[in-house]
């Protein structure tokens, strides 16, 4: 049974995708700053599909901010698991969604990025070796299409541009996997009812899992370095 982490997973995206990784019949760590946050969630979702988990699901502390809470996952996923599949990186935040570039203070964009974008390239840093070493590696870094250069404007700016470095860090990921079967792509997810997308969103949660999902069980020989929005490469 393959082994999935995905961080951020006690609600919204990061909660389809845990769900659905489960049915798929991963085992399937749902991660959650609050750990109690996330054991609610995963009884909700045992409760949702009951029998039709032909994986597993289990919950784990993680603060993507702090080497340390890391560490301690990567040593129950050693000692419980012995290997990490398969990579999810979903926590992010938006605290700046009014934000404008020469308004926004640097703090915000400090916080912003530590979260969305160091806390992503420590996780890599830590499982991806292992992953390299077994020749078996799948790494999601879910993106926005907010972070595309082609269409940058003057709002959200600290998110913006933590999605920048997100897409940025996938395609020095992929690069540095090259021969083995590791595969590393970025996700948009699209306009999501979550609780950053809002109640105004146009997508499920399921519908923004879906293509998570797939980047993340892709088949050997699946594409590597791309930016994706239903199984569809987008432009950087």
């Amino acid at each position: 049974m393959r082994t999935a982490i995905v961080t951020g997973a006690n609600r919204g995206v990061g909660r389809g995708v845990a769900k659905r990784l489960a049915q798929l019949g991963y085992r399937t760590i749902l991660t959650s700053r609050d750990e109690g946050n996330g054991k609610r969630t995963v009884d909700e979702i045992i409760n949702e599909i009951g029998a039709k988990i032909a994986g597993d699901l289990v919950v784990r502390q993680l603060d993507v901010t702090d080497p340390d809470s890391i560490q301690r996952l990567y040593d129950f996923v050693m000692s419980d698991y012995g290997a990490a599949d398969v990579l999810v990186n979903n926590a992010a935040v938006l605290i700046d969604r009014n934000g404008r570039v020469l308004q926004t203070s640097v703090e915000t964009y400090r916080t912003t990025m530590e979260i969305n974008v160091y806390g992503a390239l420590l996780l890599c840093q830590t499982f991806i070796p292992i992953m390299v070493k077994r020749n078996y590696g799948r790494v999601v870094n879910v993106s926005s299409d907010a972070g595309q250069i082609e269409s940058m404007v003057d709002d959200m700016t600290a998110y913006r541009l933590s999605k920048i470095a997100l897409n940025g860090l996938t395609l020095m990921l992929a690069d540095s996997v090259k021969g083995a079967n590791v595969l590393i792509n970025a996700a948009h997810p699209g306009w999501v009812q979550t609780e950053m997308g809002g109640p105004g969103a146009t997508r499920s949660i399921d519908e923004g899992a879906e293509g998570i999902v797939w980047l993340a069980t892709l088949p050997k020989g699946g594409p590597q370095g791309g930016l994706f929005h239903d199984h569809k490469r987008m432009s950087w």
